[in-house]
């Protein structure tokens, strides 16, 4: 499995609005068929450039599950976030490759 991380760090005079539009943008891309599940997570960091900083986790099928995403879905999915928030929020893509999982269970 692939994991398709998205970091972004916002302008603080967006992070209201774009809270909701993610929470409306995640399901747009569940809704592909290319990934089984999303986090949505915040990054417990104070960066230099101030702001803050999230992280969106997508857990993608296969590899060719997020090579048909980034065909056929990601430009357009990304074109309203950069139409909405461009020069306010950067964000950087990254795709981990899962080795192993481990849990422990508690009784």
């Amino acid at each position: 499995m692939i994991i398709y991380n998205v970091t972004v760090n916002l302008d603080e005079s967006i992070h209201e609005d774009w809270l909701i539009w993610i929470k409306e943008h995640i399901p747009m891309v569940l809704s592909t068929g290319n990934f089984t599940e999303a986090k949505l997570t915040r990054v417990l960091v104070e960066e230099d450039m101030g702001g803050f900083t999230y992280s969106i986790q997508y857990r993608a099928k296969s590899r060719n599950h997020l090579e048909d995403y980034y065909t056929n879905h990601a430009d357009a999915l990304r074109q309203d976030g950069l139409k909405r928030f461009a020069d306010k929020m950067l964000a950087f893509r990254t795709e981990l490759e899962i080795i192993d999982e481990f849990s422990v269970s508690f009784k």
